[in-house]
């Protein structure tokens, strides 16, 4: 059976996932890499190693699948941020800092691709997150597209860390709002 032909609600893939249903891996890779592919050559700029990143980020997702708790936020949010790590990590074992590039320049995600039958395209996402406030929108670009960590945020703008995490929680809030509907 083609992974491509299931339809899983959120739920019902974390159930799979925790039964380590091969089904429901291929459907998770199938519908997820490219996003985490994405997101982790933003940062390296390296395809090749950018492949090797997500390898090592979907065998993470695996192993650790059990520990995903629903309550702490959605799983797309939670394999996104194991490749953001990986590709960070990546990027500090080759002693430089993950890439930086304009804004205007980022492949934006869709976290409804899998639950909702209309997906929104890149341009209607980018147009989202285009009506956050600058300072925000700015930050959300520099956390989830160009992996740097809060500190490294601070750091490079000359803002203070708790305004940093603020900021990106409100901009985060903001963006929910219209996945939520």
């Amino acid at each position: 059976m083609a992974t491509s032909k299931l339809k899983y609600s959120e739920e019902e893939l974390v159930l799979a996932l925790k039964r380590n249903e091969r089904t429901a891996f291929e459907f998770l890779y199938d519908h997820y890499s490219g996003a985490l592919f994405n997101i982790i050559s933003k940062t390296l700029r390296d395809e090749e190693r950018a492949a090797d990143v997500l390898q090592e980020s979907f065998l993470k997702i695996w192993k650790n699948i059990a520990s995903y708790n629903p309550e702490k936020g959605r799983l797309f949010t939670w394999i996104m941020n194991i490749a953001r790590n990986g590709a960070i990590d990546a990027a500090r074992v080759e002693g430089r800092k993950p890439a930086m590039d304009d804004i205007e320049n980022k492949a934006v995600l869709n976290e409804r691709d899998v639950y909702e039958d209309s997906l929104t395209s890149s341009s209607e996402m980018k147009a989202i997150v285009n009506m956050l406030r600058p300072e925000r929108k700015i930050l959300i670009d520099m956390a989830y597209f160009q992996g740097y960590t809060h500190e490294e945020i601070s750091e490079e703008l000359s803002i203070p860390l708790g305004t940093v995490k603020s900021r990106i929680r409100t901009a985060l809030q903001e963006l929910k709002q219209y996945f939520a509907v």
